[in-house]
């Protein structure tokens, strides 16, 4: 352990970030939300996961960003109740 805490004090010997200032941009990469999912949508994106080795949020994410991005629309036509 002492051997990494060296590493440390050489390191701030030679990197001066006391004057750094934080990216504004960065808060406005992503957003998280709660959203709920049902068990076969989860499923469906945790597969596709497993196939493609991408997180399962990461390719929700991309779906719906594709979808925002190509204007796509839901047709959502509900029966009458009978």
């Amino acid at each position: 352990m002492a051997f990494r805490r060296v590493g440390v004090d050489k390191m701030r010997k030679h990197y001066d970030f006391s004057n750094a200032k934080r990216n504004p941009y960065a808060r406005r990469l992503k957003q998280q939300v709660t959203i709920r999912l049902d068990g076969d949508t989860i499923n469906y994106f945790r597969r596709l996961a497993e196939e493609t080795g991408i997180r399962y949020q990461r390719l929700i994410n991309l779906y719906l960003r594709e979808c925002a991005s190509s204007g796509k629309k839901l047709s959502n036509t509900w029966a009458a109740a009978q």
